[in-house]
């Protein structure tokens, strides 16, 4: 069936049978190394120094083949609404959660790597019609980055994270929504953050969990903790992104075998997934192994392992560094997220308006899957206080909640 250029349209997710099959078996032909020569028992913090314990990969592959069932997230994606839509020539495929309230803001939520749209599944429901009625609702809509999950592969370089923001601002036009806040975290926060900084004629602010200082920052005036904050960022900068390099300079290297090997897929997203959670020894302490095979398996059924990769050739430096966010911010930073512990006085030098800072006592890069409840919370919080500073003083919320 052929499609108007600017049309929406309904899409519903399933594998085939087939593919589903030859998942299974390949995961029972599995070839894997020896163990690791770092073993300790568990649980210890020191436990994957080499990355993924064969331990802990033979029980997942091990469930992934026999006990987990993809057609409930199937099913659970539908139950949301999915729909695609094509924007400069490439299919966009995204989830739409219209809210029952008629006071409801536009919200659009973007994913970053090794995450997905699997990362909000658990929380797009209560943002949109929230048991409490107290409580902002949303329109949620939550696109899949290009080369990720149901959205197309570009065939040619050019979707850095500035042409994906310009593509969510026409998304979101085509769906009706003139004025929006956004959240992000990983590269979600880099489009995030280039939403408001290049668009402000459409965000009403931004929330992100990712918040990038302009390069060249002093330390002279920073606290004892964001000095902490620093060296543990530059540590994990020299030490802990070989695979951002990889994926930067050789994505279609290691994505011959993202696409051929289930296990090495699975073992390649998971050690990110273990890195960079708020845990003692195992992503599992805080996120479920449904989740993380929610995300592995669509990775793996619509073979985006290299394609996702790609966004860090595209995007190897991520923001422009004289880009400056005008519109009202809210930021978090997770205590167990390695890579984004930003020192205020840092943030703002590129984001002008910072309405709220918020520092939990828990939770990592994946909010949404460690502490999916405080992290509903939170956003709820950040975007009330970005919708705030964009009423006048003693004015009332307009209908839509939308200036």
């Amino acid at each position: 069936m052929s499609h108007a250029a600017d049309e929406v349209h309904a899409f519903e997710a399933h594998a085939t049978d087939a593919d589903l099959d030859d998942l299974r078996a390949r995961l029972a032909a599995a070839r894997l190394p020896e163990a690791e020569t770092v073993f300790r028992p568990a649980p210890h913090p020191r436990r994957w120094d080499q990355g993924v314990p064969l331990a802990d990969l033979v029980d997942l592959v091990e469930y992934w083949r026999d006990g987990y069932d993809w057609r409930s997230f199937e099913a659970r994606l539908d139950r949301i609404g999915q729909f695609r839509t094509t924007i400069d020539d490439l299919g966009i495929h995204f989830l739409h959660r219209r809210s029952t309230r008629a006071d409801a803001t536009p919200l659009i939520m973007t994913h970053g790597w090794p995450g997905s749209i699997a990362e909000f599944v658990d929380v797009i429901d209560e943002l949109a019609d929230p048991k409490n009625a107290d409580a902002p609702a949303f329109h949620v809509v939550a696109p899949s980055l290009p080369g990720f999950g149901y959205s197309d592969k570009p065939a040619e370089i050019g979707w850095g994270v500035e042409k994906i923001a310009a593509a969510w601002v026409e998304l979101m036009r085509r769906l009706g929504y003139s004025r929006f806040v956004v959240h992000g975290g990983d590269w979600g926060g880099n489009v995030t953050t280039v939403l408001g900084g290049m668009f402000p004629e459409h965000v009403v602010g931004i929330h992100t969990t990712f918040a990038l200082a302009p390069p060249g920052m002093t330390t002279d005036s920073l606290t004892a903790i964001e000095h902490e904050w620093v060296e543990q960022t530059r540590d994990f900068w020299q030490h802990h992104r070989a695979y951002a390099k990889q994926q930067a300079t050789r994505p279609q290297t290691i994505g011959y075998s993202l696409v051929d090997s289930p296990v090495g897929l699975l073992a390649w997203l998971l050690d990110k997934f273990a890195e960079w959670s708020d845990t003692e020894d195992s992503p599992f302490e805080t996120i479920s192994r449904d989740r993380i095979l929610d995300d592995v398996t669509l990775y793996w059924l619509t073979r985006t392992g290299a394609s996702a990769a790609r966004i860090y050739y595209e995007s190897p430096h991520s923001l422009d560094p004289d880009l400056r966010v005008d519109v009202p911010s809210a930021i978090t930073m997770y205590p167990g997220d390695i890579e984004s512990r930003t020192p205020r006085a840092w943030a703002q030098e590129r984001y002008r308006r910072i309405v709220r800072w918020n520092l939990p006592e828990s939770g990592g890069h994946f909010p949404s899957l460690e502490v999916p409840e405080y992290f509903v919370e939170d956003l709820r919080a950040g975007l009330g206080a970005v919708l705030a500073a964009n009423r006048p003083a003693g004015a009332e919320p307009d209908a839509d909640q939308t200036p």
